[in-house]
């Protein structure tokens, strides 16, 4: 009956290969899905990996830098490198915006692009928060109007940007650099990104310093220079969003974030920890989008395989009537039809697959194909088939071999 089913599928070749075409862009989709998160998972773990963190101490109370906002004098590191068990302590801040492209060497239109803007601490490779390879160019050198970027970005070597006020020139480029939602990272000084971050615009500034030199407390006759103090103090630029921890060789992480947090009275996040922040909470909501989908995708399927299969079974009607005339068992029937289904969702995996890898790389968002989800995905196809067959089976059973001599 092997035969039997491969010359009924020869019969009608056209429909069940367009068929099998069709289920198979929907699977492609299926497993573009699937690679979408694990690509936000494998981008989670990317950036817990490029910061060359241990640990990330900020702010009491807070799950930042990434998930929540976070601020820290940037005097923190100080105290932080001082402690037993660290390293190194490196300043960071993040901020996600529009980074307005000017042009430059490669001549690109003026433009923006969306991205995360960090803020590194002088120090160079190897320091904490520093981009840990590049592709091209340089790492930073100067203190300011100078970054790296990640090649996702779609900015070039001589390339310059506007972040605020300020505009900087790319000088090296990066790979792999992105923050927990796929946006790519651009590096700059950390004075700038402290600018970029934290200060306010000339007007608000402006007005501060109206109202704190039309306050009475602020205008002491005995105390000159007060009103001075107060208004640079509010000028200043002195919060981070985070402090990267490494810790020394031999020592535990999670004995040296309960230190700190014991004495420096601040959260100090451990490895370990912060990936279930990002996979927990952060891209928790996404997955459950994705199982969703996933599951509407999954009964789509299912109901193609079923509607095609018993279209193809109720055009044979005759010929299975004849098949039962002559005595042929239930189950040889059953198994004719199972393995049609499955010859159709053989074709439709080899279409998906194929359509699921051409079209990852054209997603903004990175997409991870792995092979657990391909060999996943393909149980899935085939159990799908073989309980939608089902239908289809039910209604060959039920024809009557008198109607192989029927009119």
């Amino acid at each position: 009956m092997i035969s039997l089913a491969g010359r009924d599928i020869l019969h009608a070749w056209g429909k069940f290969v367009f068929t099998g075409i069709g289920l198979g862009l929907l699977i492609g989709v299926t497993l573009t899905m699937a690679g979408v998160y694990r690509g936000m998972v494998d981008d989670g773990r990317a950036l817990l990996d490029n910061s060359g963190a241990d640990i990330w101490v900020v702010q009491q109370g807070t799950l930042g830098p990434y998930a929540e906002p976070s601020s820290l004098n940037d005097n923190t590191w100080r105290s932080l490198r001082a402690l037993p068990g660290v390293q190194d302590a490196a300043n960071v801040t993040y901020l996600t915006m529009q980074v307005q492209r000017l042009g430059g060497k490669a001549g690109a239109a003026a433009s923006d692009v969306r991205a995360m803007v960090v803020g590194i601490a002088p120090g160079g490779s190897g320091t904490p928060g520093w981009p840990p390879y590049l592709v091209a160019g340089r790492q930073i050198t100067r203190s300011h109007y100078e970054a790296v970027a990640d090649i996702a970005s779609g900015l070039a070597l001589g390339e310059r940007i506007q972040i605020r006020r300020n505009s900087y020139t790319v000088v090296g480029l990066t790979r792999r650099m992105v923050s927990s939602g796929g946006d790519p990272m651009v590096f700059i000084p950390l004075k700038d990104a402290q600018a970029a971050q934290f200060l306010r615009d000339n007007d608000a500034l402006w007005q501060s310093r109206h109202r704190t030199a039309a306050n009475p407390a602020f205008n002491r006759p005995g105390v000159p220079g007060l009103l001075d103090a107060v208004i640079a103090s509010q000028s200043a630029n002195t919060s981070v969003n985070a402090v990267l921890v490494r810790v020394r060789a031999g020592h535990d992480a999670q004995e040296v974030a309960d230190s700190i947090h014991r004495w420096q009275r601040l959260t100090a996040t451990t490895r370990a920890q912060m990936e279930e922040i990002l996979i927990g909470k952060l891209i928790a909501t996404s997955a459950k989008q994705i199982g969703m989908f996933l599951a509407i995708l999954a009964v789509v399927s299912a109901a193609i395989v079923a509607f095609i299969i018993y279209t193809l079974t109720l055009g044979k009607i005759r010929e299975i009537a004849v098949l039962k005339l002559i005595g042929t068992r239930n189950s040889t029937i059953a198994g004719m039809i199972v393995q049609q289904a499955l010859g159709l969702g053989l074709i439709g995996f080899v279409v998906g697959k194929i359509s699921a890898t051409l079209m990852a790389p054209a997603f903004p968002k990175y997409v991870l194909l792995v092979p657990q989800d391909t060999a996943a995905g393909l149980g899935a196809i085939l159990v799908i088939c073989v309980l939608a067959s089902g239908v289809a089976i039910r209604a060959a059973l039920q024809v009557d071999p008198a109607e192989a001599v029927g009119g």
